[in-house]
């Protein structure tokens, strides 16, 4: 089971750095101490998970991918923060609960995954909504399992499925082999979709899985497609193709990535989905690409 001793010799994520995280840092930018940098009700998750209410979502400092192209680039590439505690991080889960948070949200929490459920164990007896675990899906299938009864909704990215891409933007070619297994893993352990029994069009537990269209990058987005449906089991979980990429910081290094997506790009993926069938979840707006998805750091909550 993870515990805090797990920081002295890491291998959380599938880079397996046995970085000692006590005196230093590996990939993911993260020492041993919580860092996070906002904790408040967010709106722009999928329906099922933000509700009319907001997500109780916790945007953790670091991360095990570092994608150049991370909207979210001061918290993946510049660990912008706060230290906090255990205890602090329990005592933010109640208060986002209090004010009518759907859910609690852990974005890009898998560098910190020993203290977060330290913190839910504290929480526990008071903490009566679903926790998320919003991640990159580069995952090992053992943190995976040390999580499993923390976490009632998965909310995986499924990004690439060439390795070239996946090494190119995110130093990771191995990713589609460990994301891939990390979601049937994920499918596996919650046995499909539980929905709530009093809001039908709130998800209590289940995997949603999240693919953002790149430019220039549709051909893989389509064979995705075609790998979820020849082997994930049906109706078990949700899909999320989002068209929300927007050119930020790191992007503008890549010119075949410094631009939005077009029309064209974004909805020949769609159409794949559908004649596939995977018509169970979400499909954003072409419109969808604003910098709103992205909210301030600004150490909110924390």
């Amino acid at each position: 089971m993870l515990n805090e001793s797990t920081y002295r010799s890491c291998s959380l994520c599938p880079r397996e750095c046995h970085v000692d995280r006590t005196v230093s840092t590996g990939f993911c930018g993260a020492g041993h101490e919580l860092r996070a940098a906002r904790a408040a009700l967010h709106m722009w998750e999928e329906p099922c998970i933000s509700g009319t209410t907001g997500s109780g979502t916790v945007f953790f400092s670091g991360c095990t991918l570092r994608c150049v192209f991370c909207q979210n680039f001061q918290l993946s590439h510049e660990n912008y923060g706060k230290t906090i505690s255990a205890s602090r991080l329990s005592d933010i889960f109640l208060e986002l609960q209090e004010k009518g948070a759907a859910n609690i949200n852990l974005v890009t929490g898998t560098q910190f995954a020993p203290s977060i459920i330290r913190a839910l164990d504290l929480a526990k007896p008071k903490l009566q909504i679903p926790v998320v675990f919003n991640c990159g899906g580069y995952e090992k299938i053992e943190t995976i399992r040390d999580l499993a009864d923390y976490v009632n909704i998965w909310l995986p990215d499924l990004k690439y499925m060439d390795s070239g891409l996946s090494k190119k933007y995110s130093a990771a070619p191995d990713y589609f082999e460990k994301a891939s297994a990390a979601i049937k893993e994920m499918i596996r352990l919650t046995g499909g979709l539980i929905w709530n029994q009093k809001n039908p069009s709130m998800l209590d537990r289940g995997v949603v899985i999240r693919h953002m269209v790149l430019p220039g990058a549709k051909d893989d987005s389509i064979r995705l497609l075609h790998w979820i449906k020849e082997n994930l089991p049906k109706h078990q979980y949700l899909i999320s193709i989002m068209s929300q990429y927007t050119p930020f910081y790191g992007s503008a290094d890549y010119p075949e990535i410094n631009r939005r997506i077009t029309s064209y790009e974004y909805n020949k993926v769609v159409d794949t989905a559908i004649d596939l069938g995977l018509t169970e979840g979400f499909m954003q707006e072409r419109s969808s690409a604003k910098e709103e998805y992205t909210p301030p750091f600004d150490c909110e909550g924390i």
